[in-house]
Parts: C-alpha cells; structure tokens; sequence
C-alpha cells in the first residue's frame, strides 16, 4: 500500500513537513509539536486540537508567510527530526521479542479512542483500544488496527435547563479527519466488497497513521452503494440488530478480507470483544481457499492463532442476533465454505439442537479462538461462570478463560506537571521499557514537591471547570454578566470528588443522592469543604440513565449548590482526562461484579489522584488500605444493598477522605494524605499501565499463538491427526467408564490405583487425573495418574496409579480422565471429560 505524501490543499514546498506530522497521530499524546500548532493558528488551536483540520482551514497568505519563516521553519524540521529518531529507536520489543515473532498482530475493534480529532469511540471499550495501539507504538509491538469509519460517530450531549439530556450527531467529513484513502501500489483506493443478501456491499478503505502503527478503518458511505446501506457504517451502535450484524460483518469479513487484500501476515487475530468474531469466519474461508482443506480443517488451524477479549460482565451483554435474521445474512458465507447454515449457527449456539436459539457472537468467539481472556482478575473468574454451560461437567475454575487486567496508556493522560515530576524523578523514558526502576524512583519524591504538585493539577482542573460551564451557560442563551458568575465555582483548595462515566443504572451514578441532605452537609461544611465535578452520557435509549442525570439536576437545582457540584456536559476524551488530572478523589460505584475492569480511575494514578471504588473490576485486586479507600465487601448484592453501600460511601468520606485531607502540619501538608498519593503512585501506575498490559499479552499470548498457529498452517498432517483424535473422543469417551478405585493412606501421602476401561479410545488419547478444588479461592489440584499395565481380560483397560500428599480429606480428591493431544488447548478445543461416581 502506498504510503507518500498526502496534501489536503496546495501547500507552499516548505510546509510539506505539516503534513505529516498531522497525520501521524502520535501528536495526540507526544506533545512536542504542540508548539508548532499553536503557531500556526493559536486561536484555531484551541478550539480543535486537530492539526489536519487546522492545515484545511488556515488562510493562503498564513501559509505564505509562515513559509518564509525560518523560525518556524526551524521548528517544524525539529519536530521531524524528533519524529524519524522515534522511528529509528530501538524498542522494547526489538530488544526482547524481535526473532521470536514475524508478521503482525491483527486487532480487531468497533471502536478506538485515540484522540477527538478520530471521533470514531462511544467510551471504555474505544478509549482502551485506543492506548493500546498507541502502546503498540511505544513498545513497537507490531499490531495493526482495524475498525470502522463512522460517519456520525458516537452521540454529542447537551442538557436544557431542565436537565434533560439533548442528544447531536455532527457529521465527520472524511476529509477534515486525520485520514487519508488508503490506495495501492497502483494509486487505486482499495476497496472491499462483503456479500449481504441479493447485493454487495462495497466498504471504502481509510489509513490513520499512529506513530509505528497502522489504523486501518472501512466505511460503507460509497456511491457505488444503495441509499440504505451507505448508512451502515452511520453511527457507532445505532440502529437496531440488522444495522448492528451488517456492522460487525462489515468490521469482521471485511477487515479480515482487506488483510489478505493487502497481503499483510497476521497470525495473531486478536478481537476486542466479541463484535469482530466474524473475522474468524473469514479467516477459515480464506485458509479453506488457499490450501483446500475442509472447514473444519481450517477452523482448527486457524483458531491456533486468535485470541478472544471478553469485556462482558454479564451473559445478557453479549451481542445475539436471531436465528432468521442470521442465516439470511450468512446463508452465503456457509455455501462459500460448504457447510449447512445450521452447522454455522451452531457454533453460535449453547445447544447445538436449538434451532430457535439465537446466534451469539461471543460463543462464535470463544469456538473459534485459541485463548480466551478477561479483562481483570475478577472478571476471569465472572467470565468463567458465564461460559460454564459451554463445558458440561467442568469445573467452574477449568473453564478457559484468563485474565489480562487492563491499563492506560499513561503518557496520553498524565498532565504537563505530572510528565515533569515523573521525567525529573524517573527519566524520560520511563514509560518505553520494563518499568522495573519506576517505582523505587518515585519513592524519593519529597512530600512537599508532591503535594504541590496535587495542588496545582486542581486548581487548573477549577480554571478549565469554569471557562467550560461559562461556555455551557452562553450554549443556554444565558448573557455574558450571567455567565460571568462561573468564575465564581468552586475553590481551587478545597477537596474536589470526581464522577464521570456512562449514565447506566448498573454504574449507580446517584449512589450519592441516596441522602441528599447527608450529602449537603458534606458539601457545605464551612471549615471542610467539598466539591463534585459530574460528567457522563446515558444511551439515547437509555431512560433510565437519563433519570439520574436530571435527578443531579434536580439536586444541583433545589438546593442551591451550583458552586459546589457542577455537571460538564458532552464527556469526551479532552474532558476525561482534565478531570484526572485534577481531581483528589476519584469515585466509582458500580454494582459488583458489573464494571469487568474499569479504567478511569487509573487513569487518575500518574496524577497523583486517589481512588474511592466499589470492589469490583481492577479496583478489586489493586485496593490496599494504604493507596486509597473501598466500599462494598467482595459480594454480589440486590438493589436492595444499594442504600447499605451509599450509607458506607458518606461514612467513608465524612470519617476518613475528608479529615485526611484537611489535617495539615505546622507546614500546612496533608502528610497522610501524601503518603497516600505515593504509595499510590509508585505501586499502582506501572501495573495498571497498558505498558505492563501489552507485554503480557505479547508474552503470554501472542508469541505462542503464532507458534501454534504456523505449526498447523505448516502441518497439515498433524491438524489431520487432531480432528481424527477429536472425531474418536466423541465417538467412543461416551463409553469410557471406571473399574475399581482403591485409596490408601501411606505416611504423609495418599495412594490412588484407578482401573480405567478406555472403550476404543487409544491410551495416548487421554489422562487420567486426580481432581481437587482448590482451597480459599486457590487454584484446583490436578494430578496426573501414571498408567500401568493393561488389565487381564480386559480389551484397552489399564491400572493408573499415583498419590498426593495427605494434607485434605481424601474425599477431596475425585479420579477423571480428560482429553490430551500435545499443544491441544482443553478444555477450549475438546471438552469430553468423564469423572468417577
């Protein structure tokens, strides 16, 4: 694919340099060039923030002259100097990975949050894509992004003096985005084309440029198409299921299809929930083309190499279209590949005989990848539960699904104050390799240059609070006197709470307002005062959501308290991360265990915000009582427990945030409280980082992924020999049974001799193991039993003998004979398993 320059208008040759660095959006978060744009237009600057649209809209006789400026000209070869040595330095990765990984890894997404100016994202799913691909670009992880080009994108929120949510859909011009056509080697814009029923569908490709790594998005807004389907790629979640399955066609068969389009290798397929499952349908059509084996040749050897993220803490999340709607759409996709619709819906089904079920994109997922994982330690363990009736008769702990916990990206929201402070004290490179030292340098940050430091990220996060609700009031029709009275809002030294999420019922954003009048006193205490900074969105379907944001209205409104509680309106990227910024205390009250990770508040960590969350998500395995405060007793409750919780949230902050913050030395420190703050920051910001996240997943992932993918790729003969081992198992593990169990107690141990009639399943075909649940939420016990010799008169029964030490009852422990096939993922590929009764 070509990869030149690209002019959005007629540029005097000296400029040239612009635009490449507009399009290269690593100026989102590598804020060197910050400088030059303001240059460029300080006013324009300001209000945008987006390079490629400052370059189309800037005047001729600007460009003129700022091309006769050597000053200027100066600073814009700096930037590019800087930009190529980013691109010449050695990474992490190719110090420690390099030879051990080829091609690339395909990330597959419905939404990425990089910046405002791509406002192709609707929230955390988007904005963890989003700092992974930059991540990807640190670390020179070789991941390439594929998603969707939405023309309207997410909603724009507004709210009128009732407090009722207004929702706008701005229209993305193409051309006034950080993208370009992406076109081949010949000039011509490559095109995809996906069959949808009795037409096709063409999807025009885009190229965003993120530092080293690729973003490639499709959209259906070509003439060459119908009226109707133009729209499909509209509007981010919009539309109802038929929009919503042609979405994910779209994003999974036809970016999979632009891949191989493009002739770029990618044995690792890694799909950001379960909305490009699709991709592996087309992966296994198009190994089936280039090596002519079956479907079920190709799903086999395929699956090797794609890894499923699960983001879904609840079954009733998952994407599941129905089964009329389905077969419509993939009717020719199944005679493409020469199965039966049936048996294509079955692979999204939990009962492969139900034909009324519905087709369930994350059971597609989890059948057709080669890990599966969660995106905390507690959501693995939630995932597992809901993925328990795929594997009849398997422990809840056995079902196959990890965790890796998410992070941030943490140079894209730490403040310029917070990237000084961590520059002086743990280097300029901090965040681009193993993060081994951070934490023991942070440590030697003095009290009092921390709490300055905390102190000036709030008292600008007041001054952006105050020119923004100014700004909202004039949106109003309010005058200039009226709005003028913003700058009255809140005190830049007084503890500032933040809240700031989607408006959902389940994230229980008015747990506070269960008391208002408990909550007013907190607020108004004339010697402590506190102040809530509010921001989030609720689902234009979403009434519920809607609810709560006027009843913050209601409660800002009835009694008075516009100075100490403001709402900001339209929470986007800018307004996400100048809230963590600033803020002391960040809160977090989801219904456990609905929030699968969660990562707003990390992202207050780096600034040295503190976190006040439910135990849920990540906040459930990173909360110790020396970084932050908790509520909630690691249980899953009713709605009932709600008023429970919110009396817990107002005794926590009356009995201990706010004396915490208010109790000063004779120099006028908090010294808890910074305490606090370090230990948070040193501890926590390095392990909720997408630096540590990433490398996880390359080295827990990725590396064997591909290996296990290119070996079934490069041998057929042993994918051959797996289906045939799977096909016995099915046929004969059926009529596996046991014969004698003897136990006996010798010394500090146990001794097990299991008789095992294997039917006609070769030996070599299973293990037969000793089970034990794990102890206290440890992990199960898993010994395997050694075979002996057959039995007499047996036909393929064996003696399988072993012991386990005596340090449980004996009870404990149950024989089983399990499937087992060398670098065969069980009980993900074959679940078959028959226990002793």
């Amino acid at each position: 694919m070509q990869t030149g320059h690209y002019l959005p208008r007629s540029m005097p040759d000296a400029l040239h340099g612009l635009v490449t660095l507009a399009l290269d959006l690593r100026w989102s978060w590598h804020h060197g060039s910050d400088v030059l744009w303001r240059q460029l237009d300080p006013e324009l600057w300001d209000k945008t923030a987006n390079p490629w649209l400052m370059l189309e809209t800037v005047s001729d006789l600007r460009l003129g002259t700022l091309a006769e400026d050597r000053d200027f000209l100066d600073l814009l070869q700096k930037q590019l100097d800087a930009r190529e040595a980013h691109f010449a330095e050695q990474s992490w990765f190719s110090r420690e990975i390099d030879g051990d990984f080829k091609g690339h890894i395909a990330y597959f997404s419905m939404e990425f949050g990089i910046c405002e100016s791509l406002p192709i994202y609707s929230g955390g799913l988007g904005v963890l894509a989003g700092d992974f691909l930059k991540t990807a670009c640190d670390l020179d992880v070789p991941v390439i992004g594929i998603g969707l080009l939405y023309q309207r994108g997410y909603f724009r929120q507004a709210l009128n003096v009732h407090g009722e949510q207004i929702e706008f859909y701005p229209y993305n011009d193409p051309t006034m985005l950080p993208v370009v056509p992406l076109r081949d080697d010949q000039g011509e814009w490559v095109r995809i084309s996906i069959e949808l029923p009795g037409r096709n569908l063409d999807l025009r490709t885009w190229r965003a440029q993120v530092g080293r790594r690729t973003l490639l998005l499709l959209d259906s807004n070509d003439p060459l198409n119908d009226p109707g389907d133009r729209g499909i790629t509209s509007e981010l979640y919009g539309g109802g299921h038929e929009m919503r399955l042609q979405q994910e066609m779209a994003l999974g068969i036809g970016g999979w299809r632009l891949l191989e389009t493009l002739g770029i290798d990618s044995p690792v397929c890694h799909l950001n929930e379960g909305h490009a499952a699709f991709a592996i349908l087309e992966r296994c059509r198009l190994f089936m083309q280039r090596y002519k084996v079956s479907f079920r040749h190709a799903l086999r050897a395929t699956r090797a190499g794609n890894l499923f993220t699960t983001h879904t803490p609840v079954a009733a999340g998952f994407d599941v279209f129905e089964p009329e709607l389905t077969s419509l759409y993939l009717g020719t996709l199944a005679e493409q590949m020469e199965i039966s619709i049936d048996e294509l819906l079955t692979l999204g089904r939990s009962h492969a005989g139900n034909l009324h079920e519905g087709f369930n994109m994350a059971y597609l997922a989890l059948r057709g990848a080669g890990a599966v994982n969660g995106v905390s330690r507690l959501h693995g363990e939630v995932s597992r539960r809901i993925f328990l009736p795929l594997f009849p008769r398997w422990p809840e702990a056995e079902v196959p699904v990890g965790h890796v916990t998410n992070g941030v990206h943490v140079p894209s929201w730490d403040s310029a104050a917070a990237d000084t402070l961590w520059t002086e004290s743990c280097g300029k490179s901090r965040w681009l390799g193993t993060l081994e030292t951070v934490e023991e340098d942070l440590r030697k940050v003095s009290n009092e240059t921390l709490w300055q430091f905390r102190t000036t990220g709030r008292q600008r996060l007041v001054e952006f609070v105050r020119r923004r609700l100014a700004h909202q009031q004039c949106s109003r029709g309010a005058t200039r006197p009226d709005a003028s009275q913003c700058s009255e809002i809140l005190e830049p030294d007084a503890l500032t709470l933040g809240f700031a999420r989607r408006f959902a019922e389940y994230k229980r954003p008015n747990l506070l307002l269960q008391d208002p009048a408990r909550l007013l006193r907190l607020l108004t205490n004339r010697d402590r005062p506190v102040q809530l900074i509010l921001a989030g969105k609720a689902h234009p379907r979403d009434n519920d959501g809607k609810t709560m944001l006027r009843q913050w209205h209601d409660f800002i409104s009835t009694y008075q308290v516009w100075d100490r509680v403001v709402f900001i309106e339209d929470y986007d990227l800018d307004v996400a991360a100048r809230l963590t910024q600033g803020v002391d205390v960040w809160i977090n009250t989801p219904r456990r265990p609905w929030e699968a990770s969660g990562t707003s508040g990390m992202k207050v960590l780096v600034n040295g915000g503190l976190n006040l969350s439910e135990l849920d998500g990540w906040w459930a395995e990173a909360w110790t009582p020396d970084v932050g405060w908790a509520i909630g007793d690691r249980l899953e409750h009713a709605p009932s427990q709600d008023v429970i919780e919110a009396g817990e949230l107002y005794r926590i902050l009356e009995t201990e945030v706010v004396p915490c913050f208010y109790q000063r030395d004779e120099l006028g420190l908090p010294q808890e409280w910074v305490n606090r703050m370090r230990e948070s920051m040193a501890c926590l910001t390095t392990q909720y980082s997408t630096n540590r996240m990433l490398r996880e997943y390359t080295e827990n992932y990725y590396l064997s992924l591909a290996d296990n993918y290119r070996d079934r790729r490069d041998n057929p003969e042993q994918v051959s020999a797996i289906e045939r081992w799977h096909d016995t198992l099915l046929r004969h593990s059926p009529r596996i049974h046991f014969g004698n169990v003897s136990k006996t107690t010798r010394g500090d141990a146990y001794q097990f001799e299991v008789q095992v009639y294997l039917d006609d399943v070769p030996v070599e075909a299973v293990q037969v193991e000793l089970y034990a649940e794990g102890i206290d939420g440890g992990a199960p016990v898993r010994s395997r039993l050694q075979c002996g010799p057959p039995l007499a008169g047996a036909v393929n029964a064996f003696t399988y003998t072993g012991s386990v030490p005596a340090n449980r009852p004996i009870t404990d422990y149950t024989p089983r004979v399990v499937p087992f096939f060398p670098k065969v993922a069980i009980p993900l590929e074959a679940s078959p398993v028959y226990w002793y009764t």
